[in-house]
């Protein structure tokens, strides 16, 4: 049995549905319990859609590469895109201000890489041959 998938997406908000069945399905392949299965295809809806707004600055047909490994208590999600170098760990490591702010003065949105962070148990991130590259580990818990 083969531990480990990838798949490329177009860079399209139309494909965000294909990459969670993507995550399900192999999550369901490999007794991945559903809590653990949303937690990963949060991080990667989260991160596509970061990719194609923020890195791709909109829509295209570049290719963006999500590849999943199963491991004993873990699942580590590989993903990759060509957008300009966009370093993600310190948005990873630290809390949005807005966060401290009463409820009705926080601006919409911003929280989604302060998730990721949160669900993922490390990252790390590289820029090699013309790629943004991450790994992110996500301890299952059941």
């Amino acid at each position: 049995m083969d531990l480990n998938e990838q798949r490329h997406f177009p860079a399209r908000m139309a494909m965000l549905a294909e990459t969670a069945a993507f995550v399900e399905s192999f999550c369901q392949h490999h007794g991945v319990g559903r809590d653990d299965a949303l937690r990963i295809t949060l991080i990667v809806e989260e991160l596509f859609t970061n990719t194609i707004e923020h890195g791709f600055k909109g829509e295209s047909d570049t290719l963006i590469g999500i590849g999943l490994v199963r491991g004993n208590d873990h699942i580590e999600v590989r993903f990759e895109d060509c957008a300009p170098a966009h370093d993600l760990m310190e948005h990873l490591r630290s809390s949005p201000a807005s966060l401290d702010a009463p409820l009705e003065a926080r601006p919409i949105g911003g929280l989604g890489m302060h998730l990721v962070g949160q669900l993922s148990a490390s990252v790390r991130y590289a820029r090699e041959e013309g790629m943004n590259r991450l790994w992110l580990v996500v301890t299952c818990r059941a």
